[in-house]
Formats: C-alpha cells, structure tokens, sequence
C-alpha cells in the first residue's frame, strides 16, 4: 500500500527544498522525489545575485537549502519520478520501485540542456561535446575550446572555460552577445575570449574525440575552426512530462502556467522554478516560486481539512 503524503515535491533543485522547507514548517507530511538532488544550479561556479551571500556556490547553496528544509523532517527519494496521475486520494507519483499518494503536488522539475542538434553532436558526447563547463573545463587544460551561446549563463560559462583552456571562442549567432552587463564587460576584457557573431555552428568534426567545428561563414578564411572542444550553452527545454500526464497547463514553450499564487490549471497541483512559464528565471525567483506554492498548498489543505 502506497504512502500518503500531505504534499509530493517533485524536483530536487533549490525551488523544490525550499518549498519542501516551508512544507516542513507548516508541520505537513512532505516528500521530495528528484534524481538530482540540487538542480542546475550546482554547475554555476559563482553565484553573486543571491540576497544575503556576497559569493557563494552552487553547490554550496543547494546544500544549505536541502539541509535547512531536512530540519523539518522532510522525506527525500532519490529517484526519478516516472508517472504522475489523479486519483481518488489525490494524486499518485510512482518511480521505477515505488509509488507514493500525495494530497497536493508541486512540479519543480526544472530543465534540460537544449541540444544544438548538429551532426557530431551525439556522436562526440563526453568525448569534446560537453554542456557543463563547470563539471567538464578542467579536462580542458591548456587547450583551445569553443562555447556555443550568447546569454548571461553563457558568459559565465566562457569565463569558466578560462580558468583551463588557452583560448575559447564563443560562437553566437546574434549581432553581439547578450549577458548582464558585469558578465559582458568581464568576457570583454578577459584576453582569452575571442567573440564570433552571426555565426552557427553546422557541424562537430573529429576523429576518436573532437578536433574542428564547421561554421557556417568564413572566419579567418576558414569555416572550419580547430578546437579540442565544443560547450555547448544555447539554454534549456523544460522537463514537463509528468505535468502533462496530469493534465496541466503549459505556454507555448512547453513550460507550466502558473498564477501569482503558484496554482497551475488543475486544482491541487502547482509549479515553481525553471518549469514555469515566469520570464525571469533565477536561484532566488525559484526559491520564492517554491515557498509561495508551499504555502497555498497547505491553505488548500486546511480549507479541505
């Protein structure tokens, strides 16, 4: 027989802990299902935009959050949830080994890496093509890289790369890249950095690993740029399958649609984090998205009682 929760997190990230904190504070019965405990935010290196640490990593910050919401007596599976359906309890989350009953849910399921979808870039995976510079720089010592990518996330990426390689070149398809503007003047001035605009990679070239990227404009009279390896950092694609095995919601993008409130279509379920359809998408917006849906969750819950 399955075991009935107040409330099923589904996600591990720092979204998920934090609503799972406020859960535990509010005395309701809570798990957490997420097979990555600490979400992306454990590939940043630095983390400076979040209120009360100066400098922090991502490691570092996940862990304080998970190990503030365990204060609480909060139950952790470290599995990935594979279904998710209404019934007459409320809802079942099930894993590959288990099931569990849940009166309400929150999906804080977070994001994928989106794919540059070129040819190489499957065959070369783990072997040149990478997209955590922060897990996979260091094999890269010395060594000329290219990074794929224009955004905030992207630059931070790019100046991690310099911490190992002897060059990276950021390949962006726009007119100039695009970070906050202390990102963008520190890859700017960082002589290791060489910007390509208005340029796309075509192709992932190599032998046993990568060697060469094809673009598709000359540069430096060549469309074929030598590198030891490619990052590739052109965002992320939302992982909503259990969402829309339950019947929610989602924008356009595939992301889940949520009010101010945290409540998406379906009555009992709602979303936080990188899986929501919210513009702005930080730690500390997540963390906020987290613990307003722990909080309506547990008004649902008392108006049900």
């Amino acid at each position: 027989m399955e075991k009935t929760y107040d409330i099923i997190i589904i996600g591990g990230g720092v979204s998920g802990f934090a609503a799972a904190m406020y859960a535990g504070r509010f005395e309701l019965k809570t798990l957490v299902i997420g097979d990555a405990l600490g979400g992306v935010i454990i590939t940043t290196n630095e983390v400076a935009n979040y209120p009360g640490f100066k400098m922090i990593s991502g490691i570092e910050l996940a862990d304080k959050i998970r190990e503030h919401a365990m204060e609480y007596g909060v139950e952790v599976d470290t599995a990935f949830a594979t279904k998710a359906e209404k019934v007459k309890e409320g809802f079942k989350i099930s894993t590959s080994e288990k099931s569990y009953l849940g009166k309400t849910v929150i999906i804080a399921t977070g994001t994928k890496w989106r794919k540059l979808n070129v040819p190489g870039e499957e065959a070369y995976a783990n072997k040149g093509v990478h997209y955590c510079a922060l897990c996979d720089g260091a094999f890269y010592k010395d060594k000329n890289v290219a990074l794929i990518g224009g955004s905030d996330s992207a630059a931070k990426d790019a100046l991690v790369l310099t911490q190992y390689a002897k060059k990276v070149f950021m390949v962006y398809r726009g007119k100039s890249i695009r970070p906050e503007p202390i990102n963008k003047r520190r890859v700017e001035q960082n002589k290791k950095i060489e910007i390509i605009t208005e340029t796309n990679v075509k192709e992932i070239k190599g032998e046993k690993f990568v060697n060469r990227v094809v673009l598709d404009k000359p540069y430096k009279d060549s469309k074929e740029l030598p590198v030891d390896a490619v990052f590739i950092a052109i965002g992320h694609e939302p992982l909503n399958e259990l969402a829309k095995q339950l019947g929610v919601a989602l924008d356009g993008k595939g992301e889940i649609v949520i009010d101010r409130h945290g409540f998406t279509n379906v009555e009992g379920v709602y979303a936080a984090g990188d899986i929501v359809d919210t513009e702005f998408k930080q730690a500390i917006t997540g963390v906020a998205e987290g613990v307003t849906a722990a909080f309506n969750a547990y008004n649902h819950l008392q108006k049900k009682a």
